[in-house]
């Protein structure tokens, strides 16, 4: 305790310093700033005219009962006016200049105070308003200024820049006091009580300011966690399905591989090499395929059979529609253009696109009618899902849904286009076009009548 006591004296001349010796904004080390400081040009109105109140008591003080000239008094009271101001923009310099203030009318104020002697022979009756001996700095004037920085300052400071300003400002008038003075009665005891409390107050609501901006920034950082992560689950559940696929197409290339040697006459010892060299990548990128389903499977809340179960494509559209018939929703479906092979990763994301929006329908439009359209295009196939405003007022949802987020990754991941939003009678649209990627030509043993050679 004792070494901790005089390591702290030794390193306060270096804190004061740090607190009490900079011009900026803030103080150095600071958490950002309070948002109430968005409001600085509001509170400085009232503030103003406060200061200007206070200018021609204290000029009146200054000028003409501590005889200072109206010269001196303007400017000293201007500049205690002004620093009561400049404190919400530039804290320390402003309580530095209030301070070096008081400090100046000083020599001022003492030849306005009696001689102690003077003071026992005639009583305090004979003796008001600033011939009192406790005339300075502790007239009410005088206070009223220095609470007021001080009350700003501490709401812009640190705490223990606030205190030491504290300290600096009773020594100041402590010492100047003394200097006026002859006693330090109940009054100073007073003032001195008013600037503590002032001090306090700035404190405790600067701390209660700044605990409110944290919560905010650690609610914003919260929610952009929260995205973040919604984001990357939609991602890895992508993909999962497309590692299926994936998979199924390399099992494909591995088991045609290893069947061409027995296709061919005669086959060359290059020919069996390149066509081994095939098969064996195929089986060491389906390993690795395996492994990354594994780890990306670790975590999968899917039952065991729906895990392997195939990937759905369009062909199992009327499927999905009917059963989402069978839980209550009202669907039609129309069907334009001609069907024609695509991708397995474009088969997949249109039936997951149209599976989510009708999910969404059936959670937040309970009772309205759903129109699903699919379109058949040269150079994509389009998928629509709209329904009308709900019949009745959707329950409470639970958690937050992933939908939207979904179908963008996946139109985004294909190269397509998205667009959801409401309608214009209160209902919703969800509009997806994919570029019709062909899909792998299949392999099919060679003809021999077919053979150049």
């Amino acid at each position: 305790m004792v070494k901790r006591s005089v390591r702290l004296l030794r390193a306060l001349p270096r804190t004061l310093r740090e607190d009490l010796l900079t011009t900026g904004a803030g103080p150095k080390g600071g958490h950002g700033q309070p948002r109430w400081l968005d409001w600085r040009p509001v509170i400085t109105v009232p503030l103003v005219m406060a200061a200007v109140g206070l200018l021609v008591a204290n000029t009146n003080l200054y000028a003409f009962r501590f005889g200072a000239g109206v010269d001196l008094g303007i400017l000293f009271a201007g500049a205690q006016a002004a620093a009561l101001v400049a404190v919400l923009y530039r804290p320390v310099p402003a309580w530095w200049a209030s301070v070096i203030v008081t400090v100046l009318v000083t020599p001022f104020a003492a030849h306005a105070v009696p001689r102690p002697e003077e003071f026992a022979r005639l009583g305090p009756a004979a003796f008001s308003g600033p011939a009192a001996p406790e005339v300075y700095p502790w007239n009410p004037t005088c206070v009223a200024v220095q609470a007021g920085v001080m009350f700003l300052l501490a709401l812009r400071v640190r705490p223990r820049a606030g205190a030491g300003a504290l300290a600096v400002t009773a020594l100041v008038g402590i010492a100047c006091g003394a200097t006026v003075s002859w006693s330090l009665g109940p009054g100073s005891v007073s003032s001195l009580a008013v600037l503590a409390v002032a001090t306090t107050l700035g404190t405790a609501l600067r701390s209660l300011a700044m605990t409110r901006t944290r919560l905010v920034v650690q609610e914003e950082l919260t929610a952009e966690e929260r995205a973040r992560r919604t984001l990357l689950e939609e991602r890895s559940r992508i993909a999962r399905e497309l590692h299926d696929v994936v998979a199924h197409h390399m099992s494909v290339i591995s088991i045609q591989a290893q069947v061409v040697p027995h296709l061919v006459d005669n086959p060359s010892d290059e020919l069996r090499e390149n066509v081994e060299g095939i098969r064996r990548n195929a089986v060491d990128a389906l390993t690795e395929l395996r492994r990354v389903l594994g780890v990306l499977r670790s975590e999968d809340p899917l039952p065991q059979a729906a895990r392997h179960a195939p990937q759905p494509t369009l062909d199992q559209l009327d499927e999905l529609i009917g059963n989402a018939r069978t839980a209550g929703l009202a669907v039609t479906a129309t069907t334009t253009g001609q069907r024609r092979p695509l991708s397995p990763g474009v088969e997949l994301s249109a039936f997951r696109i149209v599976q989510e929006a009708l999910s969404n329908a059936i959670r937040h439009a309970p009772g309205a009618p759903v129109r699903v359209e699919v379109g058949h295009q040269p150079d994509g196939v389009m998928v629509r899902v709209t329904n009308t405003a709900p019949a009745r007022p959707a329950p409470p949802a639970r958690g937050e849904g992933h939908g939207l987020l979904g179908m963008r990754e996946r139109t985004a991941m294909l190269g397509g286009e998205l667009a959801a939003g409401p309608t214009p009678d209160g209902g919703f649209d969800v509009t997806a076009i994919l570029p019709a990627l062909p899909a792998a030509e299949p392999t099919r043993p060679a003809d021999p009548a077919e053979d150049p050679r």
